[in-house]
């Protein structure tokens, strides 16, 4: 496509709709990047001796629990974690060094509990050792110990220990030489191959990337990622890199998952959103994530879940945010050139995995081919114009194969409107044909397509949760098993969830705030469950808030339900969750529009002189006069200066029989405030008295007669001022 924008993805937690906005076409750039940074990579230095062991399988004759298996002695912690057996002499750990290796020393750094007696011993299968030291007498602390010989398995063999615990190693480092070469467990990951007839393979075998978008928290991976295997899954995406990736790597691992590590740059995740770098002139910026980058490159090159690296997300098209004209195709020319610093350097340090980078926009593939020849293959995060990839790929030429790193259903910047004026959400049928659709679009430009990892395996209940993820609340929804039967082949067997259908909501534009709405469904479960039934509401596009909020509703029968509408007017989300108690869900939703209760009676304050203690000149919208809070328009307000006491009175012209006011706040609300009236507009006395005043809508019920009504207004909820959008004063 020729319009950036046409394959923009959602960023990790929820889309935003100002990703329709246009892009600007590609410009030749040719002096404006006379000042753009070279930065210098010098190779990796060819090192005498390698640290042999980090990241490398382990493994113990016992630990002491959960937290002290072996792998914890050889993933470079060296005063966190720790490797402790049970308190019995004898015990042993090893390492797995991947291929035999020349052996010069092997460092021991012992906790409290160290091994008084012990032998270092090495093998070629694992099963027939030979001692390589010898050591008596030991008092822990480190023991760096020089040693010669070749093997593939080292072991730390205990005989006797110093005291009444096991063994305990905070770290247990194997050095040698191996011709420079270190390769990861299962195999070096290469992309081969040649145009149009690419491939990906690990350990030399064809790998076709079949994943998914990580959301839960790091440390919650054991618990979730055997779920992802029985799926089909092999590969697991994260944006981010650092300290905390390991819990997950090392469970993809144990389930014999692949992981595509991230590397966060600005602006990513969103066009514009996350900061606005200058990649023309930044040298610090780009020097620290070069730094950083390398870190954990050195740190993870070596663990066995790692497959490639990801440098960025979304930020060519992202960019278009931050700045505009030659400077846009400055600073694009810029990012795409430091892209490929980062993945020289990434090559330089580790040789045995590829580099990638992605977008939400084919329109950045020709920046990446111009500056980034480094890169391994491209990647794309692109949802109901993923079939317009290939087309896009084709059209541009490219060298380079690529995966799409995020896909799915057409996101909240790609749907119609609804009567409403929002995004016209899918149903669960059309979401799960959404994922199967770009499982074929993906697989079908063979020789091209290497995978994806589709958006989203996360557990967020939310506005974003409820339109991507497939385990929202951890519960299975048919997204989910579309993705299993595109990955595993069948869902035959499986339990799956419930499928509602024809939902609607009366009356879906004109819901009095406060008052019952009427939301309608067919909702049946295809194993014959008895299904469960809630109802909830998001203000994500009435206030900003895009949580799920339990909604107080009943049930009228037949799949029919009467549900109160929240007080805050604008145009809310009402969705239906229907569970089977077999950890399945069918969720569906409609849009509501809230508006102010219909009065009974004459409003006697419309359009009467209406005055105030102050009123906003210039913010926002404003000026915001008093009159405005008695025009009859709730798109207009009246605004105060942002301080206590203020108030707002008008007059009614004569004398009048009072007895219904309506207070529609802006969200800038009186948390205390007291109605007052008076008949010669000096004189005041008060009719209703608040302190637990909570903004939205207040219909307060007087008995008065007067010519005068006022708000005396002492203790804002906010911190602004005061604001209402109407002063309703009615017969």
């Amino acid at each position: 496509m020729n319009q950036p924008g046409a394959h923009v993805s959602s960023p990790p937690s929820t889309p935003t709709r100002s990703r329709r906005r246009d892009g600007l076409s590609l410009v030749t750039l040719g002096a404006l990047l006379a000042s753009s940074l070279t930065l210098s990579l010098s190779p990796q230095a060819q090192a005498a001796e390698t640290l042999l062991s980090q990241g490398r399988a382990a493994t113990a004759s016992s630990h002491e629990g959960e937290a002290f298996t072996a792998g914890a002695a050889v993933d470079g912690n060296l005063t966190g974690t720790r490797w402790a057996s049970q308190w019995r002499d004898g015990e042993w750990i090893q390492v797995d060094l991947g291929a035999s290796k020349n052996l010069s020393r092997v460092v021991l750094t012992w906790e409290s509990a160290y091994g008084k007696n012990y032998e270092i011993q090495a093998s070629d299968n694992g099963t027939d050792w030979r001692t390589l030291k010898t050591v008596t007498g030991g008092d822990g602390g480190t023991d760096d110990l020089a040693v010669s010989g070749a093997g593939r398995y080292v072991r730390m063999q205990g005989l006797v220990r110093s005291g009444g615990y096991g063994y305990s190693l905070w770290e247990f480092q194997v050095y040698g030489t191996d011709g420079g070469t270190n390769p990861p467990p299962g195999g070096a990951v290469r992309v081969t191959g040649t145009r149009g007839n690419w491939r990906l393979t690990v350990g030399g075998q064809p790998y076709t990337v079949k994943g998914l978008t990580w959301g839960p928290a790091m440390a919650d991976a054991p618990r979730h990622v055997p779920d992802l295997r029985s799926m089909g899954v092999n590969t697991l995406r994260t944006w981010g890199t650092d300290a905390s990736s390991k819990p997950l790597l090392d469970a993809a691992a144990a389930q014999g998952l692949k992981v595509v590590n991230g590397f966060w740059l600005q602006p990513g995740g969103g066009p514009g959103s996350g900061g606005c770098v200058n990649y023309v002139t930044d040298t610090a910026y780009k020097n620290s994530m070069l730094t950083e980058f390398a870190k954990w490159v050195d740190t993870y090159k070596s663990h066995p879940a790692t497959l490639m690296w990801n440098v960025g997300n979304e930020s060519v098209l992202g960019l278009q945010n931050c700045y505009g004209g030659t400077e846009l195709e400055a600073q694009r020319n810029a990012y795409t050139t430091f892209v490929n610093d980062v993945a020289r350097k990434i090559h330089s340090i580790d040789p045995d995995h590829p580099v990638t980078s992605t977008d939400a926009w084919t329109g950045a593939w020709p920046y990446y081919k111009r500056n980034a020849p480094d890169l391994d293959l491209y990647s794309m995060n692109s949802y109901g114009d993923i079939c317009g990839v290939r087309q896009d790929w084709v059209d541009g030429g490219y060298d380079k194969p690529y995966i799409i790193t995020e896909g799915g259903p057409a996101g909240e910047w790609e749907v119609p409107d609804d009567a409403n004026g929002i995004p016209d959400e899918p149903t669960d049928v059309q979401k799960a044909d959404g994922y199967t659709r770009a499982w074929g679009c993906v697989t079908g430009h063979q020789g091209v397509a290497l995978g994806a990892t589709l958006f989203h395996y996360g557990l967020e209940h939310d506005f974003g949760g409820i339109w991507f993820n497939l385990v929202p609340d951890g519960l299975k929804r048919l997204s989910y098993y579309a993705v299993k039967k595109a990955y595993a082949g069948s869902t035959a067997g499986d339990n799956t969830p419930p499928v509602i259908t024809n939902m609607t909501v009366t009356s879906a534009s004109a819901a009095p705030a406060g008052r019952e709405f009427t939301v309608r469904a067919d909702i049946r479960d295809p194993d014959g469950d008895q299904v469960t039934p809630k109802i909830y509401l998001s203000g994500n596009y009435a206030n900003g808030d895009k949580r799920l909020v339990d909604a107080q509703w009943r049930s009228t029968g037949n799949g029919t339900f009467a549900v109160t509408a929240p007080e805050k007017l604008g145009v809310w989300k009402v969705y239906i969750q229907a569970e089977d108690g077999r950890g399945n869900a069918g969720i569906e939703t409609k849009s509501v529009k809230v508006v102010t209760p219909p009065m009974t009676g004459t409003n006697l304050a419309l359009n009467r002189p209406t005055t105030a203690s102050s009123a906003q000149a210039s913010y926002g919208d404003c000026p915001c006069p008093a009159s405005r809070a008695t025009d009859g328009d709730t798109a207009t307000r009246w605004a105060s200066d942002w301080s206590d006491p203020q108030w707002i009175q008008v007059d009614l012209g004569s004398a009048k029989t009072l007895r219904t006011l309506q207070l529609v706040w802006d969200p800038a609300y009186a948390k205390s405030y007291e109605v007052q009236v008076s008949d010669d507009g000096t004189t005041w006395r008060p009719i209703h008295s608040t302190t637990t005043g909570n903004g939205d809508v207040d219909t307060i019920d007087v008995t008065a007669t007067a010519r005068h009504v006022r708000l005396q207004l002492t203790a804002r909820g906010t911190g602004w001022g005061y604001s209402l959008h109407e002063f309703g004063v009615y017969s």
